[in-house]
């Protein structure tokens, strides 16, 4: 292989990647994760009824992602989805190594991004916005995506709430329902 048929096929297979995994990243959240996960007792309903509820609770904190991903629990789960959905694109690996390279750092990227974001509020906020607004504003369904926002803006269905008027109300309200619950924590 020459360097410039190499570079090519760098060139096409990792926006290739990265667009292909946004879309997989878009459809599994909106149509798998929000429409069977929303019925209790499905096996995806971890997502909805776990993740969701902690999120919305803890102003965006999902201690779950403290455990070891071994647990079972919401996480484990998902990272479990993550390597069942790598491992089905590894045999591409020989005719499409820039893809699927890109697929392994995607899933990768998602997981870390995801983890992080509900660790640590301010960095979501900031990071990734549009995850935050997912499980933060009102709509709970919008803002599919969490490592791009890409395809919620293609899909149209990047609602922004961070930053918002709608935000600052939402934030003074759940402020001064802490610090009626409990005035030595504020």
């Amino acid at each position: 292989m020459t360097l410039s048929s190499f570079l090519r096929w760098a060139v096409i297979g990792i926006p290739i990647g990265l667009l292909y995994s946004n879309a997989v990243e878009w459809l599994i959240h909106k149509h798998v994760l929000h429409g069977p996960g929303k019925k209790r007792g499905s096996y995806w309903s971890f997502h909805f009824h776990e993740h969701h509820r902690a999120a919305r609770l803890n102003n965006h904190i999902d201690d779950a992602y403290r455990a070891s991903p071994t647990e079972k629990n919401a996480q484990s789960k998902e990272a479990m989805g993550l390597a069942g959905l790598t491992l089905l694109h590894l045999p591409l690996f020989p005719v499409a190594p820039f893809f699927t390279a890109t697929l392994v750092y995607s899933s990768v990227d998602y997981y870390r991004k995801h983890k992080r974001a509900h660790l640590d509020t301010e960095w979501a906020r900031e990071h990734l916005p549009w995850h935050y607004d997912h499980h933060m504003g009102p709509n709970q369904d919008a803002n599919w995506c969490v490592s791009r926002p890409w395809f919620d803006h293609i899909m149209g269905t990047r609602e922004k709430y961070v930053g918002t008027d709608k935000e600052l109300a939402d934030y003074n309200r759940r402020k001064k329902r802490l610090e009626e619950l409990n005035p030595q924590a504020v």
